[in-house]
């Protein structure tokens, strides 16, 4: 049997051979007690008085248990159900098999469980019909979505698009619901741009598509978490984590043709380099600022039985200070090359400098009221002066780099200049 293959397929409600509306796919593997509940449940929804033809396609993920058998027995019982069965693992994988494919105007898919409210389903779908958005995605982390599930997976949840936000400077709000769809045009052009197969496959896809300009549809959803799920929490996220650093060192470096893909869809070329705002300018430094801290808190327990509390606290200040001066540098504040970058840390040290008479200073006062005090006492006060040297080192960095320009802002005006310039050129020659 090929790698894909379509075992059965039936589409009979309106004209035959006309293509639906809307395609939902839904991906499984080994679900052979769930399936036939969910998927009799989405048909009966769609029949009773969703506005847009569409077709329910199941698609298998070389499921080992009777999953095959059952889709199959459903697409015979049910008009517009059909099958779609792939070799290989991988939800990502399935839905760009079958969303490349597919005849319809718009794909979509949602998880076998449903979790997400049906009634979702035609607002996520509507501004894509209509033209209106490129792609929709159910968000559960809206102030008016109404979200079932325990406080781990939401604690997973949000930390994983914070993490995103801070990295990948994503915009929208939830990357893993299981409720998505977009214009099938526009997934032809941007699913061979998408790596992954599996289950960062969602977040690559809205990534490349921010970047390319298209215009992203939230929609609130009501959420109840299955707790049969069997994803496997923890593997995940390290895949999630490995697929966010390749992703953001493709964006980087250049190996994603993000203007290429703009072009292609007819949006104006990305101007890169262009210096974050506030709110993106704390979160990286948070990040960075809770690497050099757990950096220094490791440090400073080493050195402390070998050199005393004060000189273990300024070596482990002034190791973490330039390695936190050089990462705020270029992730922060999107500074790179050698132009003045000791001069950077020069100022970087000096800022240092009172960080450590500030640090110093409450060691001392410790040491003065409680001369006794050990060692995790000495952390726990240290820990809590660095907090607020860290306020006041952020504030210090921002006047430090305020007139850094990062090397790629200029590259990008410089390219911009170009492209209006020819655009001059192209309107000067139409109308002579």
């Amino acid at each position: 049997m090929t790698e894909t293959s379509i075992v059965s397929a039936t589409n009979r409600p309106g004209a035959a051979g006309t293509a639906p509306v809307v395609d939902v796919v839904i991906p499984v593997y080994n679900e052979e007690r769930d399936l036939g509940v969910c998927v009799r449940r989405l048909h009966a929804f769609l029949a009773e008085g969703f506005p847009f033809s569409a077709r329910i396609t199941i698609a298998d993920n070389a499921s080992t248990d009777a999953t095959l058998d059952v889709a199959e027995y459903l697409a015979a019982e049910l008009d517009g159900v059909r099958v779609v069965h792939l070799d290989r693992k991988g939800r990502g994988r399935a839905l760009r098999t079958v969303w490349e494919a597919s005849d319809a105007q718009v794909v979509a898919y949602m998880d076998v469980d449903l979790s997400t409210d049906l009634n979702g389903l035609l607002p996520l779908v509507a501004p894509l019909v209509s033209g209106h958005s490129d792609l929709a995605i159910g968000t559960r982390l809206a102030k008016s979505s109404r979200v079932v599930r325990g406080p781990k997976r939401e604690f997973i949840s949000r930390s994983y698009n914070l993490i995103l936000k801070a990295s990948l400077q994503a915009r929208f709000s939830d990357a893993q619901c299981g409720f998505k769809a977009m214009r099938t045009d526009v997934a032809r052009k941007l699913l061979p741009l998408v790596q992954d197969g599996e289950w960062f496959f969602d977040t690559e896809l809205l990534v490349i598509a921010e970047r390319a300009g298209l215009r992203i549809h939230e929609v609130p959803v009501d959420w109840i978490d299955d707790p049969n799920s069997s994803v496997n929490i923890v593997d995940t996220a390290r895949k999630d984590l490995r697929g966010v650093w390749r992703v953001s060192k493709s964006l980087t470096s250049g190996a994603l043709p993000v203007n290429e893909l703009r072009e292609a869809i007819g949006r104006e070329p990305l101007v890169d380099g262009v210096p974050l705002g506030m709110v993106g300018q704390l979160v990286r430094f948070g990040i960075i600022g809770v690497i050099s801290t757990l950096a220094y808190m490791v440090l400073y327990v080493l050195l402390q039985a070998m050199v005393g509390a004060q000189a273990a606290n300024f070596l482990a200040l002034l190791i973490t200070a330039v390695g936190n001066t050089a990462a705020n540098r270029a992730f922060t504040f999107g500074v790179r090359g050698s132009t003045k970058a000791v001069w950077h840390q020069v100022q970087g040290l000096l800022i240092f400098a009172f960080t450590w008479f500030l640090t110093s200073g409450s060691l001392f006062a410790l040491h003065h009221w409680a001369p006794g005090a050990a060692v995790h006492l000495e952390l726990v006060v240290l820990v809590v002066a660095n907090l607020v040297a860290t306020l006041l080192r952020f504030v210090a960095l921002r006047w430090v780099f305020r007139d850094a320009v990062p090397a790629a802002a200029v590259r990008s005006e410089e390219a911009a200049t170009e492209l209006l310039a020819a655009q001059d050129e192209r309107l000067y020659a139409e109308a002579q």
